[in-house]
Formats: structure tokens, sequence, C-alpha cells
């Protein structure tokens, strides 16, 4: 029950984490800075939200990653970024008939409805199998 608890916390921390880095280079890339900050300060941002959405991560990982250890790389990145998509569209629409407002309403690039962003993909297919190798890497260590 440790190394479950361990891992859901280790993983919806690592997906804030690499959010909030995400965000503050993209910006300073894009050259817009983020709450008024200068570029330099490479401000970035998440949301409590993301927390229980990141949670995901290992709870889903334990099933996907196994089932789809057989293909190459390239495809399970494209499956997990599929995936993440439905993940993100969804939760965003959610919350959006929650709260009234989508908290990461995309209004640049190539986004659907404003949940996803599409031009984010290779990001999301680097950060899936990053996953995919610390999911692998923390199982194998904690279950010795």
């Amino acid at each position: 029950m440790r190394k479950k608890a361990f891992i859901i916390l280790f993983f919806a921390c690592f997906g804030m984490t690499c959010e909030i880095f995400f965000v503050a280079f993209k910006n300073l890339i894009n050259n817009t800075p983020l709450f008024e900050q200068p570029l330099w300060s490479l401000t970035g941002k998440t949301y409590v939200w993301m927390f229980p959405i990141y949670v995901l991560i290992p709870v889903l990982g334990k099933i996907l990653f196994e089932k789809f250890a057989k293909y190459p790389l390239l495809v399970r990145a494209g499956i997990y970024t599929a995936l993440i998509f439905v993940v993100e569209f969804s939760s965003g629409f959610l919350l959006e008939a929650i709260t009234g407002k989508c908290p990461w309403e995309y209004t640049t690039g190539w986004h659907i409805m404003g949940y996803i962003r599409l031009d984010f993909t290779p990001a999301w297919m680097v950060f899936s199998i990053a996953i995919e190798s610390l999911y692998r890497y923390l199982d194998k260590r904690l279950t010795g």
C-alpha cells in the first residue's frame, strides 16, 4: 500500500512540476511573459485541478504500459498521447461544466474547443515515454 501511495503522489507531483517547467520555457520561447514577470524569471504555472488528473498516470499506467509494451516506441508514444488528449479534453469539459470555466482554456495554436492543443503533440509524446520509463523504473525498484 505504501508503494502505491508513493507512486501516485510521485506522478501527481512530477506531472505538475513538468507542467510548470513547460509553461515557463514555452513562454520564454514565445516571448510571452507570465503574470507581468520578466521573461528570464522563467515563471511557470499549473492548476490544483491537475493533481487528480496526474494521479491517473500510475492508475492507468499499470494497465496500459504492460498492454502496449510489445509495440514500437513511436506507436506507444502515439497511443499514450491520444489517451492524454482524451483525458485532457474530458477533464477540461467536465471542469467547465462544473465550475463554469476550464482553467487551461487554449486560445492559440491548433486547439480543439480550447481544451487541447494538437501542436503540443511532440511534447506529450516525449512526456509519455518519460512517464512510461519512470513508471517501470519505480515499479521495479520499489518491488525489491
